[in-house]
Protein backbone atom coordinates (compact mmCIF):
# COMPACT_ATOMS: atom_id res chain seq x y z
CA UNK A 1 0.00 0.00 0.00
CA UNK A 2 1.21 3.21 -0.91
CA UNK A 3 2.53 5.45 1.91
CA UNK A 4 -0.20 8.21 3.84
CA UNK A 5 2.33 11.38 2.85
CA UNK A 6 2.97 9.74 -0.82
CA UNK A 7 -0.65 10.06 -1.72
CA UNK A 8 -0.98 13.37 -0.30
CA UNK A 9 1.79 14.51 -2.26
CA UNK A 10 0.56 12.72 -5.59
CA UNK A 11 -2.84 14.56 -4.01
CA UNK A 12 -1.22 17.91 -3.97
CA UNK A 13 0.82 17.71 -7.43
CA UNK A 14 -3.04 16.82 -9.23
CA UNK A 15 -4.35 19.79 -7.61
CA UNK A 16 -1.80 22.10 -8.49
CA UNK A 17 -1.48 20.76 -11.96
CA UNK A 18 -5.29 21.28 -12.15
CA UNK A 19 -4.83 24.79 -11.58
CA UNK A 20 -2.44 25.21 -14.26
CA UNK A 21 -4.38 24.06 -16.50
CA UNK A 22 -7.42 26.41 -15.84
CA UNK A 23 -5.21 28.98 -16.33
CA UNK A 24 -4.69 28.41 -19.79
CA UNK A 25 -6.36 30.02 -22.12
CA UNK A 26 -7.46 28.18 -25.51
CA UNK A 27 -8.23 29.54 -29.09
CA UNK A 28 -10.82 26.91 -29.12
CA UNK A 29 -12.73 27.49 -25.96
CA UNK A 30 -16.00 28.26 -26.91
CA UNK A 31 -15.86 25.17 -29.61
CA UNK A 32 -18.67 23.25 -27.46
CA UNK A 33 -19.98 26.47 -25.91
CA UNK A 34 -20.54 29.21 -28.27
CA UNK A 35 -19.12 27.95 -31.61
CA UNK A 36 -19.65 31.04 -33.26
CA UNK A 37 -18.32 33.58 -31.28
CA UNK A 38 -15.35 34.89 -33.65
CA UNK A 39 -18.15 35.54 -36.62
CA UNK A 40 -20.70 37.21 -34.05
CA UNK A 41 -18.17 39.28 -32.89
CA UNK A 42 -16.39 39.92 -36.10
CA UNK A 43 -19.77 40.81 -37.25
CA UNK A 44 -20.62 43.37 -34.92
CA UNK A 45 -17.19 45.20 -34.77
CA UNK A 46 -16.93 45.23 -38.94
CA UNK A 47 -20.37 47.34 -38.82
CA UNK A 48 -18.73 49.91 -35.90
CA UNK A 49 -15.89 49.91 -37.97
CA UNK A 50 -17.72 51.59 -41.17
CA UNK A 51 -19.31 53.45 -38.86
CA UNK A 52 -16.64 55.36 -38.11
CA UNK A 53 -12.58 54.35 -38.03
CA UNK A 54 -11.81 55.46 -34.48
CA UNK A 55 -13.59 52.17 -33.75
CA UNK A 56 -9.62 50.58 -34.60
CA UNK A 57 -7.45 53.13 -31.99
CA UNK A 58 -10.36 53.37 -29.63
CA UNK A 59 -10.96 49.57 -28.76
CA UNK A 60 -6.77 48.39 -29.11
CA UNK A 61 -6.04 51.43 -26.42
CA UNK A 62 -8.86 50.19 -24.36
CA UNK A 63 -7.59 46.03 -24.47
CA UNK A 64 -3.93 47.61 -23.32
CA UNK A 65 -5.39 50.13 -20.83
CA UNK A 66 -7.55 46.88 -19.32
CA UNK A 67 -5.24 44.51 -19.17
CA UNK A 68 -2.41 46.88 -17.22
CA UNK A 69 -4.70 47.20 -14.75
CA UNK A 70 -5.50 44.09 -12.94
CA UNK A 71 -5.14 42.26 -15.59
CA UNK A 72 -7.08 41.60 -19.06
CA UNK A 73 -10.77 41.25 -16.95
CA UNK A 74 -12.52 43.83 -18.56
CA UNK A 75 -12.47 45.82 -15.23
CA UNK A 76 -11.97 49.04 -17.86
CA UNK A 77 -15.61 48.67 -18.72
CA UNK A 78 -17.05 49.03 -15.14
CA UNK A 79 -19.16 52.01 -13.86
CA UNK A 80 -19.22 52.68 -10.71
CA UNK A 81 -18.94 55.95 -8.65
CA UNK A 82 -15.08 55.12 -8.65
CA UNK A 83 -14.04 53.08 -11.72
CA UNK A 84 -11.26 52.41 -13.39
CA UNK A 85 -12.79 54.77 -16.19
CA UNK A 86 -12.56 57.71 -14.52
CA UNK A 87 -8.66 58.16 -13.60
CA UNK A 88 -7.03 61.03 -15.18
CA UNK A 89 -5.10 58.57 -17.71
CA UNK A 90 -8.43 56.33 -18.99
CA UNK A 91 -10.77 59.64 -18.81
CA UNK A 92 -9.66 60.15 -22.74
CA UNK A 93 -10.50 56.32 -23.37
CA UNK A 94 -12.83 57.39 -26.56
CA UNK A 95 -16.41 56.28 -26.47
CA UNK A 96 -16.32 54.58 -29.41
CA UNK A 97 -14.11 51.71 -27.76
CA UNK A 98 -16.62 50.77 -24.69
CA UNK A 99 -19.62 51.08 -27.66
CA UNK A 100 -17.79 48.49 -29.48
CA UNK A 101 -17.39 45.80 -27.04
CA UNK A 102 -21.14 46.29 -25.70
CA UNK A 103 -22.25 45.99 -29.39
CA UNK A 104 -19.95 42.88 -29.65
CA UNK A 105 -21.98 41.60 -26.89
CA UNK A 106 -25.33 42.08 -27.97
CA UNK A 107 -24.11 40.46 -30.84
CA UNK A 108 -22.96 37.21 -29.38
CA UNK A 109 -25.90 37.28 -26.39
CA UNK A 110 -28.52 37.29 -29.93
CA UNK A 111 -27.51 33.58 -30.19
CA UNK A 112 -29.37 31.70 -27.34
CA UNK A 113 -26.47 29.15 -27.23
CA UNK A 114 -24.34 31.78 -26.59
CA UNK A 115 -26.33 34.23 -24.59
CA UNK A 116 -24.29 34.77 -21.20
CA UNK A 117 -21.63 32.21 -21.88
CA UNK A 118 -18.68 34.35 -23.40
CA UNK A 119 -17.08 36.81 -21.02
CA UNK A 120 -16.78 40.64 -21.65
CA UNK A 121 -12.60 40.17 -20.93
CA UNK A 122 -12.86 37.67 -24.56
CA UNK A 123 -14.86 39.70 -26.23
CA UNK A 124 -12.90 42.50 -25.86
CA UNK A 125 -9.60 40.52 -26.69
CA UNK A 126 -11.54 39.28 -29.69
CA UNK A 127 -13.03 42.61 -30.63
CA UNK A 128 -9.06 44.68 -30.51
CA UNK A 129 -7.65 41.64 -32.88
CA UNK A 130 -10.87 42.30 -35.25
CA UNK A 131 -9.87 46.05 -35.43
CA UNK A 132 -6.65 45.77 -35.88
CA UNK A 133 -7.11 43.66 -38.58
CA UNK A 134 -9.88 46.00 -40.32
CA UNK A 135 -7.42 48.57 -39.87
CA UNK A 136 -4.63 46.67 -41.97
CA UNK A 137 -2.90 44.78 -39.80
CA UNK A 138 -2.28 41.04 -39.34
CA UNK A 139 -4.80 38.26 -38.44
CA UNK A 140 -3.97 36.34 -35.53
CA UNK A 141 -5.30 33.53 -33.48
CA UNK A 142 -6.75 34.69 -30.19
CA UNK A 143 -6.35 32.53 -26.96
CA UNK A 144 -9.93 32.50 -25.14
CA UNK A 145 -10.90 31.80 -21.45
CA UNK A 146 -10.91 34.56 -19.62
CA UNK A 147 -13.45 35.25 -17.14
CA UNK A 148 -14.47 39.38 -15.89
CA UNK A 149 -13.33 40.86 -12.86
CA UNK A 150 -16.17 42.16 -10.57
CA UNK A 151 -13.69 45.23 -9.43
CA UNK A 152 -13.02 48.40 -10.52
CA UNK A 153 -10.89 51.50 -9.06
CA UNK A 154 -9.65 54.36 -9.94
CA UNK A 155 -6.91 54.02 -6.79
CA UNK A 156 -5.90 50.93 -9.05
CA UNK A 157 -4.71 52.82 -12.24
CA UNK A 158 -2.28 54.65 -10.36
CA UNK A 159 1.45 54.01 -11.74
CA UNK A 160 0.13 51.27 -13.81
CA UNK A 161 0.19 52.89 -17.16
CA UNK A 162 2.14 54.19 -19.40
CA UNK A 163 3.10 58.21 -19.54
CA UNK A 164 3.75 60.01 -22.62
CA UNK A 165 6.90 60.93 -21.05
CA UNK A 166 8.32 57.96 -20.20
CA UNK A 167 11.98 57.11 -21.11
CA UNK A 168 13.27 53.54 -21.79
CA UNK A 169 14.06 52.29 -18.78
CA UNK A 170 10.49 53.53 -17.14
CA UNK A 171 9.16 51.87 -20.04
CA UNK A 172 10.89 48.75 -20.00
CA UNK A 173 10.14 48.02 -15.93
CA UNK A 174 6.50 49.17 -16.12
CA UNK A 175 6.11 46.32 -19.43
CA UNK A 176 8.22 43.73 -17.32
CA UNK A 177 6.42 43.65 -14.48
CA UNK A 178 3.26 42.58 -17.34
CA UNK A 179 5.90 39.57 -18.39
CA UNK A 180 6.43 41.54 -21.31
CA UNK A 181 9.90 42.21 -23.15
CA UNK A 182 11.36 45.43 -24.17
CA UNK A 183 10.74 43.80 -27.95
CA UNK A 184 7.16 43.17 -26.79
CA UNK A 185 7.05 47.05 -25.54
CA UNK A 186 8.47 48.57 -28.71
CA UNK A 187 6.13 46.41 -30.80
CA UNK A 188 3.24 46.99 -28.46
CA UNK A 189 4.48 50.70 -29.60
CA UNK A 190 3.39 50.37 -32.63
CA UNK A 191 0.16 50.14 -32.65
CA UNK A 192 0.43 54.34 -31.80
CA UNK A 193 0.01 53.98 -35.79
CA UNK A 194 -3.56 54.64 -36.23
CA UNK A 195 -3.33 56.68 -32.91
CA UNK A 196 -4.57 59.61 -32.06
CA UNK A 197 -3.96 62.24 -28.88
CA UNK A 198 -5.06 65.73 -27.81
CA UNK A 199 -2.71 68.67 -27.40
CA UNK A 200 -1.90 68.70 -24.09
CA UNK A 201 -0.06 65.23 -24.12
CA UNK A 202 3.00 66.81 -25.69
CA UNK A 203 2.98 70.35 -25.82
CA UNK A 204 5.75 70.95 -23.92
CA UNK A 205 7.75 69.06 -26.28
CA UNK A 206 7.06 71.97 -29.03
CA UNK A 207 6.35 74.55 -26.54
CA UNK A 208 8.70 74.72 -23.11
CA UNK A 209 10.90 71.93 -23.22
CA UNK A 210 13.58 73.09 -21.02
CA UNK A 211 15.35 76.58 -20.44
CA UNK A 212 18.10 75.58 -23.23
CA UNK A 213 15.48 74.21 -25.94
CA UNK A 214 11.53 75.59 -26.29
CA UNK A 215 11.40 72.70 -28.34
CA UNK A 216 12.47 68.66 -27.95
CA UNK A 217 15.88 68.83 -30.01
CA UNK A 218 15.30 65.02 -30.63
CA UNK A 219 11.61 66.31 -32.81
CA UNK A 220 11.80 66.94 -36.03
CA UNK A 221 11.79 70.80 -36.24
CA UNK A 222 9.54 71.20 -39.34
CA UNK A 223 7.24 68.57 -37.71
CA UNK A 224 7.38 71.09 -34.50
CA UNK A 225 6.40 72.96 -36.34
CA UNK A 226 3.72 71.44 -38.21
CA UNK A 227 2.14 70.27 -34.61
CA UNK A 228 2.58 73.92 -33.21
CA UNK A 229 0.44 75.05 -36.30
CA UNK A 230 -2.27 72.10 -35.25
CA UNK A 231 -2.18 73.04 -30.90
CA UNK A 232 -1.84 76.73 -30.97
CA UNK A 233 -1.16 77.52 -27.11
CA UNK A 234 -5.13 78.13 -26.56
CA UNK A 235 -6.32 75.41 -27.96
CA UNK A 236 -9.42 73.18 -27.95
CA UNK A 237 -8.87 70.36 -25.43
CA UNK A 238 -10.80 67.91 -27.88
CA UNK A 239 -8.83 68.54 -30.99
CA UNK A 240 -7.13 65.35 -31.63
CA UNK A 241 -3.74 65.09 -33.45
CA UNK A 242 -3.02 62.11 -35.66
CA UNK A 243 0.17 60.18 -34.01
CA UNK A 244 1.42 58.28 -37.37
CA UNK A 245 1.09 61.47 -39.50
CA UNK A 246 2.00 59.55 -42.83
CA UNK A 247 -0.84 56.87 -43.01
CA UNK A 248 -3.11 57.45 -39.76
CA UNK A 249 -5.89 54.75 -40.90
CA UNK A 250 -3.56 52.15 -41.86
CA UNK A 251 -1.73 49.82 -39.48
CA UNK A 252 1.46 49.60 -40.96
CA UNK A 253 5.37 49.85 -39.62
CA UNK A 254 4.98 53.65 -40.96
CA UNK A 255 5.73 54.49 -37.02
CA UNK A 256 8.97 53.15 -36.78
CA UNK A 257 10.26 54.67 -40.06
CA UNK A 258 8.86 58.33 -38.54
CA UNK A 259 10.80 57.29 -35.51
CA UNK A 260 13.35 57.36 -37.54
CA UNK A 261 12.96 60.57 -39.26
CA UNK A 262 11.86 62.37 -35.32
CA UNK A 263 8.80 62.31 -35.76
CA UNK A 264 7.72 60.50 -33.19
CA UNK A 265 4.84 62.66 -31.13
CA UNK A 266 5.54 61.46 -27.40
CA UNK A 267 8.82 61.36 -25.56
CA UNK A 268 8.09 57.67 -25.31
CA UNK A 269 7.80 57.27 -28.58
CA UNK A 270 11.06 59.04 -29.88
CA UNK A 271 13.31 57.67 -27.12
CA UNK A 272 12.55 54.23 -28.53
CA UNK A 273 15.47 55.54 -31.58
CA UNK A 274 17.00 58.03 -29.57
CA UNK A 275 18.43 55.00 -26.72
CA UNK A 276 20.77 53.07 -28.35
CA UNK A 277 19.59 49.82 -26.71
CA UNK A 278 15.57 50.16 -28.59
CA UNK A 279 17.45 51.87 -31.79
CA UNK A 280 17.80 48.58 -33.86
CA UNK A 281 14.89 46.91 -33.39
CA UNK A 282 13.02 50.29 -34.63
CA UNK A 283 15.58 50.16 -37.44
CA UNK A 284 14.74 46.07 -38.16
CA UNK A 285 10.74 47.17 -37.67
CA UNK A 286 10.86 50.28 -40.31
CA UNK A 287 12.89 48.07 -42.76
CA UNK A 288 10.61 44.67 -42.28
CA UNK A 289 6.89 44.90 -41.73
CA UNK A 290 6.56 41.27 -41.72
CA UNK A 291 9.04 41.68 -38.53
CA UNK A 292 6.87 44.08 -37.11
CA UNK A 293 3.50 41.93 -37.59
CA UNK A 294 5.19 38.89 -35.63
CA UNK A 295 6.62 40.65 -33.49
CA UNK A 296 2.69 42.59 -32.83
CA UNK A 297 1.21 38.76 -32.75
CA UNK A 298 3.90 37.56 -29.86
CA UNK A 299 3.33 41.02 -28.25
CA UNK A 300 -0.21 41.02 -27.59
CA UNK A 301 -0.94 37.72 -27.13
CA UNK A 302 1.29 37.73 -24.06
CA UNK A 303 -0.12 40.89 -23.04
CA UNK A 304 -3.50 39.05 -23.24
CA UNK A 305 -2.25 36.67 -20.79
CA UNK A 306 -1.94 39.16 -17.81
CA UNK A 307 -3.48 38.98 -14.95
CA UNK A 308 -6.56 36.65 -16.55
CA UNK A 309 -9.18 34.83 -14.07
CA UNK A 310 -10.03 31.87 -15.38
CA UNK A 311 -11.90 28.21 -13.98
CA UNK A 312 -14.19 29.06 -11.46
CA UNK A 313 -12.41 32.92 -10.87
CA UNK A 314 -14.46 35.98 -11.45
CA UNK A 315 -17.87 35.56 -13.03
CA UNK A 316 -19.65 35.22 -16.95
CA UNK A 317 -21.16 39.28 -16.46
CA UNK A 318 -24.42 39.63 -17.79
CA UNK A 319 -23.94 43.63 -18.41
CA UNK A 320 -20.14 44.76 -19.79
CA UNK A 321 -20.93 47.79 -17.47
CA UNK A 322 -21.94 46.24 -14.16
CA UNK A 323 -20.95 43.22 -12.15
CA UNK A 324 -23.95 40.73 -11.80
Amino acid sequence: MESPKFVVLSLVLLLTSATISSAQLSSGFYNNICPNVEQLVRSAVTQKFQQTFVTAPATLRLYFHDCFVRGCDASIMLANSNAEKDHPDDISLAGDGFDTVIKAKAAVDSDPKCRNKVSCADILALATRDVVNLAGGPFYSVELGRRDGRISTIASVQRHLPGPGFNLDQLNSLFSTNGLSQTDMIALSGAHTIGFSHCNRFSKRIYNFSPRNRIDPTLNLQYAFQLRQMCPLRVDPRIAINMDPVTPQKFDNQYFKNLQQGRGLFISDQVLFTDARSKATVNLFASNEEAFQKAFIDAITKLGRVGVKTGNQGEIRFDCTRPN
